[in-house]
């Protein structure tokens, strides 16, 4: 992931929690300007940053940085059936999986 996809993700998830720029900046800290010019590409977001806007946009580090947003929470959904599962219905369910993904 590059920063610009880590950028925009910034902005998604801030939104996604309903916090203005300044809202943000302020939960975690920071001027009320360092949100918008962070997300204007001026200012590259440290590691303790991003886990800061993950903890006040109410979301995991695991969320912000997973390949899909959108199929997060139904993919956690289905590791945690899975792992409940003994293993032989977790071979079962891969069959399954497999004949409706050909």
């Amino acid at each position: 992931m590059n920063v610009k996809d880590i950028i925009n993700r910034i902005g998604y998830f801030r939104n996604k929690a309903n916090l203005s720029a300044k809202a943000l900046s302020l939960s975690i800290d920071k001027s009320s300007a360092y949100i918008t010019k962070m997300e204007h590409g001026e200012y590259e977001p440290s590691a303790r940053v991003i886990l800061d806007i993950c903890e006040a946009c109410g979301i995991t580090a695991e969320e912000f940085y997973y390949e899909n947003i959108d199929s997060y929470k139904t993919d956690k959904e289905l590791l945690t059936l899975l792992k409940q599962a003994d293993e032989k219905k977790k071979l079962a369910v891969k069959q399954i999986l497999l004949e409706l993904l050909k």
